[in-house]
């Protein structure tokens, strides 16, 4: 088992079409992990788009820390674990970038307008998610 570098994690972040598994705690204190597409862009922070109503909207609206894991099922097996911050983007034009940008990696080129569209329409939101410290290792097995 060896710790990933930044590089390393930022890689692994952006492979292929891993969905992040993200922590939040309910309004009832019950604590909750839901399954995401997700982008890792240039500027370190992670993206991802749902409606605004949600229940992890609601979640970090009322507790911004979360908590999201990536990671590899298959040997070697690695993780990356990020713990961060979240804020919130309801800009239509970024909302529609995000979306259309989350279509794209998980669902190709040619259904990325699609995506973007279905998934950027009127309650729809970003969050963003700024780390705070990232956990991450890998070749577990080794």
């Amino acid at each position: 088992m060896r710790e990933m570098t930044e590089k390393g994690w930022a890689e692994f972040l952006r492979a292929g079409t891993r969905t992040a598994k993200l922590a939040t705690v309910l309004t009832n204190r019950r604590p909750t992990v839901t399954p995401v597409w997700f982008l890792y862009e240039s500027d370190g922070v992670i993206r991802i788009e749902t409606g605004a109503a949600s229940a992890k909207v609601k979640a970090l609206r009322r507790d911004p820390r979360a908590s999201l894991v990536v990671d590899l099922e298959e040997p070697p097996y690695g993780y990356v674990r990020v713990d961060a911050t979240a804020t919130f983007v309801t800009d239509p034009a970024e909302v529609y970038r995000v979306a259309e940008a989350a279509g794209r990696r998980y669902m190709g080129d040619e259904r990325a307008e699609e995506y973007g569209k279905r998934n950027s329409g009127p309650g729809q939101i970003v969050i963003e998610f700024h780390p705070t410290r990232v956990p991450a290792w890998a070749d577990i097995t080794h």
